[in-house]
């Protein structure tokens, strides 16, 4: 992998940082792990390894360095990409003025790619200098239905590592639940207190969600193990922002052209970058609130505006663009129907579901986020948009739509959040307005296709997925609008449907 990009460069270390290039002038050998972060992938190095990485820079967090952690099979390209650079990686952000501003990132001190040695992770979450696990396992990683709120005990996973956290063999481990319920009860029985649990993905209430997957978990193999850890372990909720594409071929070309660079793995990204998070560390923290972190006892406005406007927003763009012909996010966020679209849907569907956020108007918000998903040199895909729809829509745009439905004949504005379900149907279930073939990326795929052609002679077909939709799927108000929703999509397209959302039923 690494010798596509240039044969005859060494790849990057703390050696081959070019002149020019701002990288660590810090002594990363004085650099120790005191965070295991699971899910080591561009959005964490994009975002909390960069702040820790400038508090580092101030001279600070020396023992905050990060130890990531791969779970999927996938992840040993890390492994095999961070071995080799020092566990360096090139930051670039992309600004929108088309400019580049590279930096050589050094927070990260050690990577564990957990199926190689299980083992070698408990022990490094039981290491007393370890006092934050944080997580970035996707949406749809907490193993919860997204309808009922409940952790699935009957996941095959699941029970094979309750099994062993029964048996006390840390080595048959392979789930995130697992790894850290066998580290936190390491470090019960050796009297070492318990690190603060971080969630970092796009759920509500990640911290709480995180809470009752690993105490369930727990339950399984030890349930005086799960009452302690609902007891004494934190798990602060948080939001996070910033949007970072894949890395493609043409990043590292660039890198290496640009820069003289040889990196395997880097991350490029927006100008843009927030993180809101509850200030509970019983063992401490690095000092986030003097690199920007907005510290504060409640996410929940927060997350709730970024839910609910830029992630659904990024769904209904996504779905939408996708079915109309488009790939890129700026693209279509540059298309003044879409923009007008997206902000009909925030002003009389998803606004009023809010909880008024400090210092923080809806204005401004979606002003701020027409700029930033307009940014052409960020060159974000739709697909990597609409990726992991069946955890995404649940939980970004289908509060909206209950909220609404819970408020009666006076509120009951679902439309636009119903044209985007069509239009996701319509991607499951055909070629775009182009005839070009659509893809499909989801855990559940094969039941997603499935749902979708049948949708073709019946588009409630595809509401009757209750891991999805739960009681949506039953509700006729919903049911009818995604219903005239689909037919106007099939038969006139996007912009028509765009155009006559206020007259469809529902």
């Amino acid at each position: 992998m690494l010798d596509r990009y240039a044969p005859a460069m060494a790849p990057l270390t703390e050696q081959t940082i070019p002149d020019g290039v701002p990288g660590p002038t810090y002594d990363r050998s004085t650099i120790t792990a005191g965070v295991v972060h699971f899910g080591l992938g561009n959005f964490h190095r994009a975002h909390q390894a960069r702040y820790l990485d400038q508090l580092m820079e101030q001279g600070q967090a020396r023992e905050w360095g990060i130890c990531g952690v791969g779970l999927l099979p996938g992840d040993a390209v890390m492994r095999d990409v961070l071995r080799v650079q020092d566990h360096l990686y090139t930051l670039v952000i992309k600004r929108y003025d088309g400019s580049w501003e590279p930096r050589v990132v050094g927070s990260i001190v050690d990577y564990l790619f957990a199926p190689d040695d299980p083992a070698a992770v408990v022990a490094a979450l039981a290491d007393p200098a370890i006092r934050i696990a944080s997580l970035t396992v996707t949406e749809g990683g907490y193993n919860t239905d997204d309808a009922t709120g409940e952790f699935d005990t009957a996941n095959p996973q699941v029970r094979a590592d309750a099994a062993a956290l029964t048996a006390g063999e840390d080595a048959r481990l392979s789930t995130v639940f697992g790894l850290i319920a066998a580290g936190l009860r390491r470090r019960r029985r050796a009297g070492v207190a318990p690190f603060t649990v971080v969630s970092c993905d796009n759920v509500q209430g990640n911290g709480a969600v995180a809470r009752k997957a690993i105490v369930t978990f727990a339950r399984l193999a030890d349930p005086d193990l799960a009452d302690w850890i609902d007891d004494e372990v934190a798990f602060p909720n948080s939001m996070v922002d910033r949007i970072t594409p894949a890395t493609t071929d043409e990043d590292r070309s660039q890198v290496s052209q640009r820069y003289g660079i040889q990196d395997g793995w880097p991350v490029t990204c927006e100008p843009f970058i927030q993180w809101v998070l509850e200030d509970t560390f019983p063992l401490g923290r690095p000092a986030y609130d003097e690199v920007g972190v907005q510290l504060t006892d409640d996410v929940e406005p927060y997350e709730l505006m970024k839910l609910r406007l830029l992630n659904a927003s990024h769904q209904l763009l996504g779905h939408l663009g996708y079915l109309d012909g488009y790939r890129l996010v700026h693209e279509v966020a540059q298309d003044q129907q879409y923009r007008d679209f997206m902000l009909a849907y925030i002003r009389t569907e998803a606004a009023p579901s809010l909880t008024p956020a400090p210092s923080l108007g809806v204005e401004d918000y979606a002003a701020e986020m027409v700029r930033r998903f307009s940014n052409e040199y960020v060159r974000d895909t739709l697909l990597r948009l609409n990726t992991g729809a069946s955890d995404r829509i649940p939980k970004f745009l289908l509060p909206v739509v209950r909220y609404q439905l819970a408020g009666g004949a006076d509120r009951g504005h679902i439309n636009h959040a119903a044209v985007v379900c069509a239009a996701w149907a319509r991607t499951a279930g055909g070629p775009d307005r182009l005839g070009q073939p659509l893809e499909i990326v989801d855990n559940m795929r094969a039941r997603i296709l499935e749902l979708g052609a049948a949708a073709r002679n019946n588009p409630q077909t595809f509401l009757r997925n209750p891991v999805v939709f739960g009681e949506l799927g039953d509700d006729p108000r919903f049911s009818a609008a995604f219903s005239a929703a689909y037919r106007k999509l099939e038969t006139e397209g996007v912009r028509a449907t765009m155009a006559a959302v206020d007259s469809l039923a529902g």
